[in-house]
């Protein structure tokens, strides 16, 4: 079997997992992350309701402009992004869903950025 094909089915096998105890509620939301090769993508999604509250992306006109930096310093620049919106809609407390990503590089950075923009999980 090909080397990514086999990356591939780990991570949904990890995220499959992880969703099984991931839930989000209008009280606590999930962060729902995830990364491809060039873009990172983030949104805070109320389960119950099927409901997307508020997102981020690289691709974004607003954080395009910063897209000159390295992929770690764009994924901080998302995480205070999301974290400044999801404040603004009165959220605080979210769930963090990494998609079954391993927790380092951009992923860590992301979250940390969120925790210090005032999220917390």
């Amino acid at each position: 079997m090909d080397a990514n094909k086999e990356k591939r089915i780990a991570r949904k096998r990890r995220h499959r997992r992880l969703r099984r105890n991931l839930i989000g509620s209008s009280k606590r939301p999930r962060l729902a992350v995830f990364r491809s090769l060039k873009h990172t993508y983030v949104q805070v999604v109320d389960d119950s309701k099927g409901h997307t509250l508020a997102s981020a992306s690289d691709l974004e006109p607003s954080l395009r402009s910063n897209n000159g930096g390295k992929k770690l310093d764009i994924a901080t620049l998302i995480g205070r992004t999301i974290a400044e919106r999801a404040r603004k809609s009165g959220i605080e407390d979210v769930v963090f869903d990494r998609g079954g990503f391993k927790y380092h590089g951009r992923i860590k950075a992301l979250a940390e950025a969120a925790r210090e923009g005032g999220l917390k999980f």
